[in-house]
């Protein structure tokens, strides 16, 4: 009896360390998607930031 939950023990032990490793590496893909969303969201908007005033001079100064 007592090897049988033993055995079980282990068993439950080595299914919970690989449910472990899963969502370790779930974790790391949805942080670096966030990152990459954050990224691919931000940089146009500050790269935005340094071009339409440049446009908006340049459409100025031709008179349309």
């Amino acid at each position: 009896m007592d090897h049988d939950i033993l055995q079980k023990f282990e068993e439950q032990n080595k299914k919970l360390d690989a449910i472990e490793k899963s969502v370790g590496k779930i974790h790391s893909y949805i942080f670096w998607g966030a990152v990459l969303s954050l990224a691919l969201f931000v940089l146009p908007l500050i790269g935005l930031f340094f071009v339409v005033p440049r446009f908006l001079d340049t459409y100025s100064s031709v008179g349309l």
